[in-house]
């Protein structure tokens, strides 16, 4: 009886229960500031485990499948066999049998001091091809678009998995503590949809943010809930401030839930943001050269102008990892055409100047040194013709490109066979590629991991190794 009446005549129990708690509140509030209690920001910048050739990546998502034999990897023998059969084992339906050969329907030139070929379907990359490395020896799993798409954005078919960005910003963090480490621009609700961006089990504070969708223009994309138009700034910081002394009693409350640490911190992260995102986001900012390096203000290279310029607006703001989406929501993606490839130059007409005219910025501004920028498309397309003049899926061998961030520049990596068909030589699975970009972040792949029902998962679950070749 006497410990009962010890334990409700406490100090700290009045004044929890005194006025509903507000004395407790202020108490609490002053005794954290005063001993520096605050809880672990899961988005601080980390260590590496090693030392870093890059400090961020921009993944340009070619959604489809361009075609290797149309852009990276020219092949003589299918101008030679053209309209003839062959013999090919036709991944779709899993047996050998004649398809037609089918020639590629743009020609090749050599650019650059490195002389590579690239087709002219996209003349502007072409005159930045010293400054990237081709890997055309690529593989990968899947051989429809939405199992290959979440092999490529998360390393797994099956499994509800974290992607490329949210293992990235879990291991490393964000640079810049009033913008998320991981945004994803203009994704495709469509083959995949937000699991490819997904933090699954890793923390709540490592999910990609979004900023626009597939399908609406650019001059419209943002970040949902930004602003606030109904009450003053000074108004907000004063809400902002009482808002947090309650979640510090919540989380002392729940003997730092990690869930609860989460919430919290993306509720600050997003008052950070309103004052930060808004600038960073407003291209109108930028000269008029710029903008026209990217395409912007012209047809049809405005809309993913706009997508690469930000991407290089938040890379320079610290942003982990930008992953920039060439994308729809519909049912066949843009670069994936069964039954008209000429189809293909649209889409390198509106998507070529822009990529060309990120690297030439990053380069220019000496960003290029330290961001890896990723371009490809989750597999590629035949050597042979589907219905007349369309290409079906390749996941056995296809192209991507990755330039700075300490790779090797002007050179290609892998080869496919005499028909474009299938990777023979310094064969690049895709759990290889993810285990070297997070190599060039200064992460090993096999120790950056996650506990969760009582297993440790990695990017890379139990594969990988690092394409040291193309290291420079």
């Amino acid at each position: 009886m006497n410990e009962m009446n010890n334990i409700n005549s406490s100090r700290r129990n009045a004044m929890k229960s005194a006025a509903c708690g507000f004395g407790y509140l202020a108490f609490a509030g002053l005794a954290g500031r005063q001993a520096g209690a605050t809880p672990a920001n899961p988005l601080t910048a980390k260590r590496p485990m090693f030392a870093p050739k890059a400090k961020r990546v921009i993944f340009i998502f070619m959604q489809g499948g361009v075609s290797q034999v149309d852009s990276y990897d020219p092949k003589p023998q299918l101008d030679k066999y053209d309209g003839q059969k062959v013999e090919f084992f036709n991944a779709r339906i899993r047996q050998r049998r004649e398809e037609p050969v089918m020639k590629s329907l743009w020609g090749f030139k050599k650019h650059g001091q490195s002389g590579r070929q690239v087709s002219e379907l996209f003349p502007h990359m072409a005159k930045h091809v010293d400054d990237y490395c081709v890997i055309r020896g690529m593989h990968t799993e899947g051989v429809a678009h939405g199992p290959a798409t979440l092999f490529l954005h998360t390393g797994a078919t099956n499994l509800i998995r974290p992607s490329v960005g949210s293992w990235v910003n879990y291991g490393l963090g964000s640079e810049n503590e009033n913008l998320p480490g991981f945004i994803t621009i203009h994704p495709s609700a469509a083959k995949g949809g937000p699991r490819n961006y997904s933090n699954a089990f890793l923390p709540a504070a490592h999910q990609g943010t979004t900023i626009g969708r597939a399908g609406l223009p650019m001059t419209e994309a943002g970040i949902k809930h930004l602003s606030n138009d109904f009450s003053s700034g000074s108004a907000q910081r004063k809400q902002f401030q009482f808002l947090q002394s309650l979640n510090r009693v919540q989380a002392e409350n729940h003997g730092g839930d990690p869930n609860v640490e989460a919430a919290i911190s993306s509720y600050e992260l997003a008052y950070r943001m309103q004052s930060a995102a808004p600038e960073v986001m407003n291209l109108e900012s930028e000269n008029a050269k710029t903008l026209e390096m990217y395409g912007i203000g012209e047809q049809p290279t405005d809309n993913f102008g706009r997508q690469c310029l930000m991407a290089r607006r938040f890379a320079e703001q610290g942003v982990r990892y930008i992953q920039v989406s060439y994308s729809d929501n519909g049912a066949n993606p843009p670069w994936d055409q069964h039954s008209n490839m000429p189809k293909h130059k649209e889409h390198a007409l509106a998507s070529d100047k822009p990529v060309a005219g990120l690297l030439q910025d990053l380069k220019q501004r000496g960003l290029l040194e330290d961001t890896l920028v990723w371009w490809g498309g989750e597999f590629g397309r035949t050597p042979f013709s589907q219905g007349n003049n369309g290409r079906d899926h390749n996941p056995r061998g296809f192209s991507v490109w990755l330039a700075g961030g300490g790779i090797k520049p002007g050179i290609v990596h892998g080869e496919t066979d005499e028909w474009g068909y299938e990777a023979v030589q310094g064969k690049v699975h895709m759990h290889d590629l993810h285990a070297t970009i997070l190599h060039q972040l200064g992460m090993d792949h096999e120790k950056l991991t996650y506990r969760f029902a009582g297993r440790d998962f990695r990017l890379t679950d139990v594969y990988g190794h690092v394409v040291k070749d193309i290291i420079a």
